[in-house]
């Protein structure tokens, strides 16, 4: 079951979280003085669910309220993007339940504090954000890793939080350091699972703890680059231009299936159209294999260092 403590603060996602859940990822605060921005906590949602769902659907969601079942793991309620509630299925895994909360929950969180989430990794690269999205399998959290071993830091892996200064510039906001890699991308990058925690008991995809190269601070976003899988075998690099733009950030955001019940759309396109026309896009077609993670990075930095000089 669900670990819960004595209300402790932790810092992620750029905010301060009040947490009666324990919540082993995220680095804990020492300065307790400011007010927390959310609250976790775990409360009984059955009723409401059941009052509130209709047969076989998993979600309710309304402009400031979004509640979603998973069985066999927990029913979950996010609103006004300063609470998130719990309840745990009996005999669910914590590991499991977690997962969801840090993921499609914090999610639909910033979402409702009006932030652009990309599905993907971002880098600090020369001070600059970088994010790299692409598909499930496409090698997002791989080609990150690959950066790191090259002396690079990660922002975020799998949810890439994006605000706008006053003055409208785009900005990266650090989620918290940790990677989730699969076996395969842990053998080809030469690094050991040994005393790695799976995700989930009994799958081979591992958290990677990041605390030594994790910038802990908001970067400004220079570009975006879309990893694609194809049957070719060479990388080839091209701009995404015109409209295309616009799709893809849309395609690539995360959850993009709550923008519309939660009356979103009009701000995302909004907020998307004022985004391209500060950063570059690209969009990367790799072979299904070999193992490219290590060409990629040199093929990135390059068009990073050519487009500095005339960007």
């Amino acid at each position: 079951m669900l670990q819960t403590v004595q209300k402790v603060v932790y810092k992620g996602f750029g905010l301060k979280i009040l947490s009666e859940i324990s919540l082993p990822e995220l680095p804990k605060v020492s300065n307790q003085e400011d007010r927390e921005d959310i609250i976790f906590k775990v409360a009984d949602l059955s009723g409401g669910w059941a009052e509130l769902a209709e047969p076989n659907r998993y979600f309710v969601i309304n402009e400031n309220f979004i509640m979603f079942h998973i069985p066999n793991v927990a029913i979950y309620s996010i609103q006004n993007g300063n609470r998130i509630s719990i309840s745990p299925m009996e005999g669910s895994n914590e590991d499991q339940v977690r997962l969801y909360l840090l993921g499609t929950c914090m999610g639909a969180l910033l979402m409702q504090r009006k932030n652009l989430l990309l599905h993907g990794s971002a880098i600090q690269i020369n001070g600059k954000a970088y994010a790299i999205v692409g598909d499930s399998g496409a090698g997002k959290s791989t080609l990150a890793s690959a950066f790191l071993q090259k002396g690079y830091q990660l922002i975020s892996d799998d949810i890439i939080p994006v605000s706008c200064t006053k003055g409208n510039r785009p900005i990266v906001i650090p989620t918290y350091p940790q990677q989730k890699l699969w076996q395969e991308s842990l053998d080809a990058l030469g690094v050991a699972s040994n005393n790695l925690r799976p995700i989930v008991e009994r799958e081979t995809k591992f958290a990677v703890p990041v605390n030594s190269q994790f910038a802990n601070r908001h970067l400004p976003l220079a570009g975006v680059f879309e990893l694609v899988k194809t049957e070719n075998e060479n990388i080839h690099i091209e701009p995404i231009k015109n409209l295309h733009r616009l799709h893809k950030l849309f395609y690539h955001t995360y959850r993009n299936f709550l923008l519309a019940p939660c009356g979103l759309l009009e701000w995302h396109f909004s907020f998307t159209a004022n985004l391209v026309n500060n950063i570059q896009l690209f969009q990367i077609r790799r072979p299904n294999s070999p193992f490219t993670a290590n060409e990629l990075t040199g093929l990135i930095l390059s068009t990073i260092n050519e487009g500095e000089k005339v960007w």
